[in-house]
């Protein structure tokens, strides 16, 4: 490989709401050697602020990296991404994806890089913008165990919690899970908070007292006070949670099965406003809300 010593040599691939901050972790424990990005001035700018190259091509990042972490938005975005890393990547180097794609996505992805001698994790993540930026996101892994250890200071390096799930794939199916999971709590969340407003709760006592007890959970500790203010800061896009949903609709699709809660969810997103893409999922506050004659936001 590329590198020297014990520390891999890492590449970065996809600059935006989570792979910026991750990117940044690599080069705080000393790992970040190149990034590339779809729109290059991110690159650029990430490149002004640490020093670090901003590739010209992926095959260049690939070339000069023993790990190669991309984070990307969509199934052929990836597979898009693999086939321009190829000519550069060396045998033995990983890729490891913390996109949200496919489980078979993922497994084709594998079988492209094993034709080459590289290696492939995916390696999806859980923890939102404040997970990235502190370097505590849960990582989900699919892959060999050998290719795992080879990566792991990088992941560690981004993640408080690393988690082999199984083969290539079964990272993935494991952020499928959590996705249906995560559409279930913010259900609950914001119509348990829209009826206990429209009930003339102290909305900041109700919420401590809440997530004191049984119903407590990260999502109301961490959103609940300020989509109770109309704010919806981004922490997860309601565009990439519908579209992880898609993902989790079509892997249910596959057993024969329709999965309620994400129907539910996907409907009740798409009556958001347009704009509400780009806002955090806990915007969803908002349609609760409006089932209360006279409430507001």
């Amino acid at each position: 490989m590329p590198g020297t010593g014990t520390s891999p040599r890492a590449g970065f691939v996809g600059l935006g709401a989570m792979g910026l901050p991750m990117a940044r972790n690599l080069h705080r424990h000393g790992l970040l050697a190149a990034t590339w990005n779809r729109s290059p001035e991110k690159a650029a700018a990430l490149a002004a602020e640490t020093g670090v190259p901003a590739a010209g091509s992926l095959a260049e990042l690939a070339a000069s990296c023993d790990v190669v972490v991309t984070c990307v938005s969509a199934d052929q975005d990836l597979l898009d991404v693999l086939e321009a890393l190829l000519p550069g990547l060396r045998p033995g180097a990983v890729v490891v994806d913390c996109s949200t794609v496919a489980a078979g996505t993922a497994r084709e992805a594998a079988r492209r890089l094993a034709a080459s001698g590289a290696g492939f994790l995916d390696c999806p993540v859980s923890g939102g913008t404040e997970g990235a930026r502190a370097g505590t996101l849960s990582i989900m892994v699919g892959g060999e165990p050998e290719v795992l250890a080879r990566a792991r200071p990088v992941l560690e390096a981004m993640g408080g919690s690393i988690t082999h799930m199984g083969p290539a794939g079964a990272g993935q199916a494991a952020k499928a899970t959590n996705q249906v999971m995560v559409a279930g709590i913010n259900q609950a969340v914001t119509e348990a908070l829209a009826f206990g407003r429209a009930q003339g709760l102290p909305m900041d006592e109700l919420i401590a007292a809440l997530e004191s007890g049984a119903a407590g959970n990260w999502f109301l500790s961490k959103r609940g006070r300020t989509m109770i203010r109309g704010e919806f800061p981004l922490g997860f896009k309601v565009g990439l949670h519908a579209k992880d949903l898609e993902i989790c609709r079509r892997m249910a699709g596959e057993l024969g099965v329709k999965l309620p809660l994400v129907e539910m969810t996907l409907a009740h997103y798409a009556r958001l406003p347009a704009e509400s893409a780009d806002e955090d999922i806990s915007a969803l506050f908002r349609l609760k809300s409006d089932m209360f004659p006279g409430s507001d936001d």
